[in-house]
Order: structure tokens, then C-alpha cells, then sequence
């Protein structure tokens, strides 16, 4: 695909333009996504309208475009997450029916958690995770659970890009490669009020062949109210579950 003047490809300005939508902002006008994926005002144009023909795009009646809902059918046809997911409900669903809160899903991406399902119950407790959102790794259990059994050279590689992490979790004495090495010890991370103050997260790594974390499964329950020598074999019996779903598990 031809390169514009500025050396970036339409495939890369017509991949902006898609990542430009997230969950703080699902739709916007026509400048305002100009702005975010920055490219030329025109040829946002020109592209919003080829990727609204094509259903890429659809567009608000106040003029506003959003992602379309041919790009959600597509993702759903068939993927990674999509096949992860299935393999899990059951057991999310499982686990909700014990906690009563919020049972989710999630991966590692680009140094985030990526959310793959969420599963809640009515009056349940504030939890800022969304599906399809993303989190900060260092300030979740899920995100805690998926570094800690990721291999060696993935973990250095994150605290050398995020120096902020080991001052976000303790300021003073926090030893970060420490934490990971007792999570992988006791197989769970445990996180209070790092995202919101009045709650618990806990999770454990769902983990492949070669004992590395391919995804996490955690709930997020009521600071003082969680039980977790209760939770966390269910959490551990609810990961194996879904390891063996997508024939993860040794032979």
C-alpha cells in the first residue's frame, strides 16, 4: 500500500484511526478522531467514509462516527480471545456463582492488561475493568498474576520500560521482582484498593504447557469482605478448567 508524504502507510493511518476509539471515547466526530489518530483532517475524511461504506465505521445521526459493527462480526468470526473466551465461560460462570461480584477474564498486551469477558451480578462492587479495556499491569492481580509467570526477559523488559512500578506499589522499601517470585510461590496475586479503594482483586494465571501464563481469571470483591482460603482454590480449579479446554495442560 502506497506510503503518504509523511512515510506512514494507509494501512497504518487506517489502524490509527480504529485504535483511536477506546473506552473512554467509543464515538467522536470527524476532527476530533483527525486529532487522536493523527492523521490530515482529509484523509480522515476520506477514509471515515470508505470505512463507513464498508461498515468499518458507522455514523451517529449528530455526525459522529463509531466502530462499526461488521468490524465486531469479523473480530468474533474467529480469534485467539474469542476461542479463549468460550473455553472459559463455564468456568467463570462457576466461579460467579460463588463470589457473587465480578469474575473477568484477561491476557497480557503491549504492557497491559487486555479485559476478555467480565461476568457481574446485580449490586455488585465498583470495578473499573470493562471488556475489551485495558488496565495498568502493575496495579491489578490480574496483571500481577500474568507478569509473574511470564518468562525472565518479559518481566526486565516491562520494569525497564515502567521504572513507576515498583513506586506505585511501595514507595519506600517495595522489592518488585520479589512480589513476583511470591506470587509465582503461592500461585495467586492479591492487590487491595490499588484501582478502586474499596475493593479486593484477586487472581491466578491460567497457565500453558511450558508454565507460563496465557491468560488470568480473577474476581473483584469488597475490601474486608473477601475469603480467600475460601476463593482461591476456586480460582485455581476454575484456571486449570480452562487451561484443559484449550488443551494447554500437559499430556
Amino acid at each position: 500500500m502506497a506510503n503518504s508524504r509523511s512515510g506512514d502507510s494507509m494501512l497504518e493511518r487506517f489502524v490509527r484511526i480504529l485504535s483511536a476509539f477506546d473506552a473512554t471515547r467509543s464515538s467522536m466526530s470527524v476532527s476530533t478522531l483527525s486529532r487522536r489518530a493523527e492523521v490530515p483532517l482529509a484523509t480522515t475524511y476520506r477514509l471515515v467514509d470508505e470505512m463507513a461504506r464498508h461498515e468499518l465505521l458507522s455514523r451517529e445521526p449528530s455526525g459522529e462516527v463509531r466502530l462499526g459493527l461488521r468490524l465486531w462480526e469479523l473480530a468474533n468470526r474467529s480469534s485467539p480471545a474469542v476461542d479463549l473466551r468460550q473455553a472459559a465461560m463455564p468456568f467463570m460462570e462457576d466461579i460467579q456463582s460463588v463470589v457473587r461480584q465480578h469474575t473477568q477474564l484477561a491476557v497480557l498486551k503491549d504492557d497491559e492488561v487486555l479485559i476478555i469477558e467480565r461476568l457481574s451480578s446485580r449490586g455488585s462492587v465498583v470495578n473499573q475493568a470493562k471488556i475489551a479495556g485495558r488496565m495498568p499491569v502493575h496495579r491489578t492481580a490480574m496483571g500481577m498474576a500474568l507478569l509473574a509467570y511470564a518468562p525472565n526477559h518479559v518481566q526486565e523488559s516491562y520494569l525497564a520500560r515502567h521504572p513507576e512500578a515498583v513506586a506505585v506499589v511501595d514507595a519506600v522499601s517495595f522489592d518488585f521482582r520479589r512480589h513476583l517470585a511470591g506470587i509465582r510461590k503461592r500461585g495467586y496475586a492479591s492487590f487491595d484498593g490499588r484501582v478502586d479503594t474499596d475493593t479486593t482483586g484477586l487472581a491466578v494465571p491460567v497457565l500453558g504447557k511450558h508454565g507460563q501464563a496465557i491468560a488470568a481469571i480473577g474476581v473483584v470483591l469488597p475490601l474486608g469482605l473477601e475469603n480467600l482460603p475460601a476463593i482461591v482454590p476456586v480460582l485455581m480449579a476454575g484456571a486449570r478448567g480452562i487451561a484443559r479446554a484449550v488443551g494447554e495442560l500437559p499430556d
